[in-house]
């Protein structure tokens, strides 16, 4: 028998040995192989639990420093839903469009599926001729795996480049905002830069509102929103704008502007600043047409300040209506001497100190009422601090550290101060609509609404007698040029001497013109400014002759569609008959 014979032999006897002692002690041998077998087997699915609890807490734990990282800029491109994510249409008073989104595309490129870049590049130079080659090749050849090439194509160049068939190269879905109407109403619509953010006017208002967070955190969608109205008029914004344009062309300015103003309500139902630029392409107008000098300029407004000194002086209770002061001679504080323009060199009463535009009388009014009371009147009337409004442009005024007696007598007819044309045309309205000062809107607000808001800053007597000197001035004052035929235009003229280089000009003016129509019951107010006109109507540079007639024509052209009906003869009964 051989020897592996042999040892198989022992064992099958072993075997049949052991199991012959089952009635003794085959039951315990069984019952300790089971116990053993268990706990191999719950020790095995522990160690399994085990090793799933640390490859999940391995995948937690690094999570959770994917979350806690700074993010890495791997590409230019967002998610789908953030560059669809629609901008409301904003509209006038009316329902007009001002700004709308459209659908667009913009080329984009992954340049490790490039095959040749220097041949790309020749292709899309033939349907982008303006493209930047050298930086398209560095893109192309760029380690990185997205890169934008061109932003914001029209149907025809991606169906031009569609057709060249360049491998690695693809086309992305984005909105683009558009303007209809171009420049008309470009300071207060604003625009938004390439990725459809408002960074300018209404549109930048819009995003502070709340959209620009929601767009941050994915929370907008292609949804059609609501339309943002405003409480403009398309049509009588494109007169106001027309009117600035040709005045500063007319007058051969630096610049020009105009705001109406609703009296009661505090709307602005029109604002232009010129120059000015296009929305569609607001690079072009970079230099200077950003600038909104209605509301982010701040100029000494000149003698339109004597209205202010006016009221304030006979809202005081120490100047009446019927007093008169001696404006025979200059006069003299501080190595400075305070004139009349065209001076009249006798005693004038206050109607004529506002007629005649007297430096002299106007300074004696505000000495009665003194330093104090006069800061005080001008904070009250708004025109010391900034103003409140939707629009972001806006700009703080100027005004002296530490008010002194030449500082009260110099403001008082418009120098010293530097404020926006459009917070003084709303502290005019406050001197015609009842005495009642009213933040302006750039949004749809009724009468209920501003009654609400409203700050009475004088009283209804002061009132009246504003609405009888601004009405004086137009028909027998430096305001003629500004009637308007069964209208009842009154207003206050406004020529400031620039600072330039630190030094008054005698040979640079700016411009204002303040007024409200129908004076008798005043609905609006027009304001203009024209900054250093060359000439004006008849050749002088003074804003009766420049700044006048163009509050004229802003009105001949639009009150009628600002509902304003005209009235003739002494009661304005009168009509006009055609035969």
């Amino acid at each position: 028998m051989s020897f592996l014979s042999r040892i198989m032999d022992v064992k099958s006897k072993a075997h049949f040995n052991a199991g012959g002692n089952n009635n003794r002690t085959g039951g315990s041998a069984f019952e300790g192989t089971r116990k053993r077998t268990g706990s191999q087997a719950r020790s095995r699915v522990a160690v399994i639990i085990c090793c799933f609890g640390v490859a999940y807490a391995a995948i937690g734990g690094r999570l959770v420093q994917y979350g806690m990282a700074s993010s890495e800029t791997t590409s230019s491109i967002g998610p789908a839903d953030h560059l669809m994510a629609s901008r409301p249409d904003i509209v006038d008073r009316n329902g007009e469009i001002l700004a709308t989104d459209i659908r667009t595309v913009s080329l984009y490129a992954e340049p490790h599926k490039i095959v040749d870049a220097d041949e790309a590049v020749e292709m899309l130079a033939t349907v982008l001729p303006d493209l930047d080659r050298r930086g398209i090749y560095r893109k192309l050849t760029s380690k990185s795996r997205f890169q934008w090439l061109k932003r914001q194509l029209t149907p025809k160049q991606q169906s031009r480049i569609l057709a060249l068939g360049i491998p690695g190269v693809g086309f992305r879905p984005e909105k683009r905002r558009f303007y209809p109407g171009g420049a008309t109403a470009s300071h207060i619509v604003g625009h938004v830069n390439i990725d459809n953010r408002g960074i300018a006017g209404m549109e930048r208002y819009i995003d502070s509102q709340g959209l620009a967070d929601l767009a941050a955190i994915g929370m907008t969608s292609d949804a059609k929103l609501e339309p943002v109205r405003l409480s403009i008029d398309l049509r009588v914004q494109a007169i106001v704008r027309d009117v600035v344009k040709d005045g500063m062309e007319k007058y051969k300015a630096l610049a020009a502007g105009a705001v109406v103003l609703d009296v009661n309500t505090g709307e602005v139902l029109a604002m232009a600043s010129y120059p000015d630029y296009d929305p569609n392409n607001p690079a072009e107008g970079a230099k200077e047409g950003w600038m909104n000098r209605m509301s982010n300029g701040t100029f000494e407004m000149g003698s339109t300040f004597k209205s202010f000194t006016t009221a304030m002086a006979l809202d005081s209770g120490k100047v009446k209506i019927t007093d008169s002061f001696d404006a025979r001679a200059p006069i003299r504080i501080g190595g400075f001497t305070i004139k009349d323009f065209h001076g009249k060199h006798r005693v004038l009463s206050v109607p004529e100190i506002f007629q005649y535009s007297s430096n002299i009388g106007t300074a004696k009014m505000a000495d009665v009422v003194g330093i104090e009371a006069h800061k005080e009147f001008l904070t009250r009337l708004g025109l010391l601090t900034r103003m409140e409004t939707e629009l972001p442009e806006v700009k703080t005024p100027s005004q002296p550290r530490e008010w002194k007696k030449i500082n009260s007598i110099t403001i008082s007819f418009g120098h010293g101060v530097s404020t926006t044309p459009l917070q003084t045309a709303v502290a005019g309205a406050a001197l015609i609509n009842g005495g009642r000062l009213i933040n302006p809107t750039f949004l749809p607000r009724t009468r209920e609404e501003a009654d609400e808001i409203a700050k009475a800053v004088i009283s209804q007597k002061t009132v009246d007698s504003m609405r009888y000197l601004f009405k004086l001035n137009a028909n027998d004052g430096s305001g003629r040029r500004s009637l308007v035929p069964g209208f009842n235009v009154g207003g206050k003229t406004g020529t400031a001497n620039k600072v330039v280089n630190g030094r008054y000009s005698n040979t640079q003016n700016f411009n204002a013109f303040l007024s409200g129509f129908p004076i008798d019951d005043p609905k609006y107010v027009v304001l203009t400014f024209i900054d250093a006109p060359q000439t004006g109507e008849g050749g002088g540079r003074t804003a009766g002759l420049n700044a006048a007639p163009m509050v004229g024509e802003i009105i001949r052209r639009s009150a009628a569609l600002l509902g304003v009906k005209p009235k003739f003869g002494e009661d304005g009964s009168a009509l006009l008959v055609s035969y």
